[in-house]
């Protein structure tokens, strides 16, 4: 479970894969000096509210991993959350999809048939 701490005030928990892939949409969306809302559900010892945030480049954001190693990121995933950043809603933490299949190369297939 990794925690993102917003201002040094607001602190929310998300698992450690969907903190890892949250990072990059909100890390890429800061480096290009985009400000959006960034809106999540609170956990039920809070209220079971929601909570949303106005994240822009001067914005002080702490992301935490308890994990060790990080974890492997899901193209299709990113995808729909840049997605839902570059939506009027903002961003928010949509459902994994399934990963994209891989794709390959005819000649690999081939190959590796043979």
């Amino acid at each position: 479970m990794g925690k993102l701490i917003y201002e040094n005030a607001v602190k929310v928990d998300f698992e450690d894969r969907a903190l890892a892939h949250l990072q990059l949409v909100i890390t890429t969306k800061l480096r290009r000096r985009e400000g959006f809302h960034f809106t999540w559900k609170d956990d039920a010892s809070i209220g079971n509210g929601r909570t949303s945030v106005w994240v822009h480049p001067e914005a002080s954001l702490v992301f935490k991993y308890y994990g060790s190693r990080p974890p492997r990121l899901n193209h299709a995933w990113l995808e729909a959350l840049v997605a839902a950043a570059n939506s009027p809603a903002g961003l928010y933490l949509v459902p994994e999809p399934a990963p994209a299949t891989e794709t390959r190369d005819i000649g690999e297939l081939v190959t590796a048939d043979v």
